[in-house]
Order: C-alpha cells, then structure tokens, then sequence
C-alpha cells in the first residue's frame, strides 16, 4: 500500500466532515494502489474497495471499454482524458462482496450509509511492455550490440528477420532458442561467459552455425525438417548434431519456429476537478489496473530469409 501524502505504498484521502454541532472531523481513508474494472451495457466501472471499515471508490465512464485504452499506438503508449463521476461510498457491512459493481441485479444485503459523489476528469495512461522470455534482459539484448540502450529506437535485429532481439525467443535465427543456447549461464547478467561451441569468440546465440563445421544450425536435421535442430541426435555422447562438428549432416530449413511474445499493461488512472465538499482535494491518483487483460501474449512465426 502506498501513502498519497506521505509518498508509502497507499493511497489516502482526508476527508473533513462537519458534524450536526459544528464539530469538525478528520477522517482518512487507506486504499490498495490497485484499481479494478468491469463493463456494463454501456458504462465503464473502475473501483476499489476496502473492508474495515468497508468503503468504495468508483469511476463510473460511460461510452467507453476496457479494450479502448489497451490500444496502444506504434511507441506501446496510449493515454486520454475522458469526463466521469466519482463515487464515494461507506457501508454498514462489515465485509464487502466481490461482486459490488457491474451486476445486472445489485447485491440485496448492501446497506449503504454514506454516498458522496461528482463529476471529474478521468486521465487514463497504458504503457505496454512486451518481451521473448529469452534469459536476456531488454537493456542487455539492445546495449551489447548497437550500444544506444533503447530498444525504441533503432533496435537491434540480429537475423534480420524483422523481429529485434529484444521480442525474438530466437535472436539468430538458428531455430535453437536464445534461452536454450546458454547466453548467461551462471545468471548473473553478465554475458561474457555465454556458450561459445566453436570457440571463435561469437557466443552461440548470435551465431547461424555453433559447432562451426560448415553447417548453418537450422539446416543441421537428419531425416526431416522440423524447425528444431535439438532432437537430432547422431551422437548421444555429443548431443545434438548442431553442436557435433564431426556431423555434418543437413536438411534446409524452408521456415522459422513460432515465437510467442509476452505483454503486459501498465494502466494508471489520475482523476482531476474533483468536487466534493468533504474531499480536501480535487486531484487524485487512483492507482494502478488490476485485470486479466493487462498481461497475455501474442505468436508471431516471422517470413523466412
């Protein structure tokens, strides 16, 4: 949890309540940094509830989805400012159900004692990062070969395949994954000891024919093309074939393996003009997104060269 005035791992917000006898009360209020989301026929729910004591925050924007703000542009950023009303909401209950919000029929044993509510802008930013899952680190597989260390820009493919290092399970297109070849094999971040079969200097996963016999890897099959030179096997004393200079056996690859790309959104939510007369003030950082559809993956088999 962080604190919004104390900068911990809550957000806060002190509300001052007068009382029927003029008395002034403090009261704050601790919530998760993370926020929900649901659809309803036509609306956008984001809340957040807590229990003990059980309260709610929501954002209700209507016109609107979740999949609309996961649009990212080509720099796998989005961000817009739409209108919304904020609700905030304390209940006798002593716990909360999981399904407050976005139910055709409400749940009937709520018992709300306190509904505040207004109007607010509502600033929604998405960042979208995506990686291969290949053992290397984005900086590591963008700094050690073209050395601007930003894989935006200018980024790094070594295969020439159209997918950079960064987003490519196979960086040089052997189709030997980056992460079987061994690129960092004590998992300390440093790659100077990556495995290098041939011992020519060029680490085997940046390298087309590993054990150096003339061989491209990915042509290094026995019988069949399967786009995966580490089931053949002619030596099991060696191992794989790929790595057997003494084997020199081959069959073209006409195709790459399939590479699956993992995703994952960062969604934050600011709300501004914010008018309530028990709120000390009109902006507020309401989190982060927790949903499902904030991580998944995509496949992408690139054109073969």
């Amino acid at each position: 949890m962080r604190k919004l005035f104390f900068c911990l791992l809550t957000f806060s917000f002190t509300f001052l309540i007068s009382c029927s006898d003029g008395d002034i009360i403090n009261v704050e209020l601790d919530f998760d940094n993370e926020f929900s989301a649901c659809e309803g026929v036509q609306d956008l729910v984001l809340y957040n509830t807590k229990n003990d004591p059980s309260e709610s925050l929501s954002v209700i924007i209507s016109n609107y989805t979740i999949d609309e703000f996961l649009a990212v542009g080509d720099d796998n950023t989005f961000s817009v400012t739409k209108s919304g009303t904020l609700n905030y909401r304390t209940y006798s209950n002593s716990q909360l159900p999981s399904n407050l919000f976005c139910n055709d029929i409400p749940p009937s044993d709520i018992n709300i004692i306190n509904d505040y509510s207004s109007s607010c802008q509502a600033e929604i930013s998405t960042t979208l990062t995506e990686d291969d899952n290949d053992g290397i680190p984005v900086e590591l597989e963008d700094k050690n070969l073209d050395g601007d260390n930003n894989p935006a820009t200018n980024p790094t493919d070594t295969d020439g395949d159209g997918l950079p290092d960064y987003l490519d399970a196979d960086d040089d297109g052997d189709n030997v994954l980056t992460k079987d070849e061994n690129p960092d094999p004590n998992g300390d971040g440093n790659l100077s000891d990556a495995q290098d079969t041939d011992g020519n200097g060029t680490p085997d996963y940046l390298e087309k024919d590993d054990d150096g016999d003339g061989i491209d890897t990915r042509d290094e099959e026995n019988d069949s093309q399967d786009q995966n030179p580490t089931n053949d096997i002619t030596n099991s004393d060696v191992g794989p074939d790929y790595l057997n200079k003494d084997v020199a056996t081959s069959v073209t690859a006409t195709a790459y393996r399939a590479h699956t790309i993992s995703k994952t959104y960062l969604v934050t939510l600011t709300l501004t003009g914010i008018d309530i007369e028990i709120l000390s003030q009109d902006i507020l950082d309401f989190g982060k997104l927790s949903d499902s559809k904030t991580t998944g993956t995509r496949t992408v088999t690139p054109a073969f060269n």
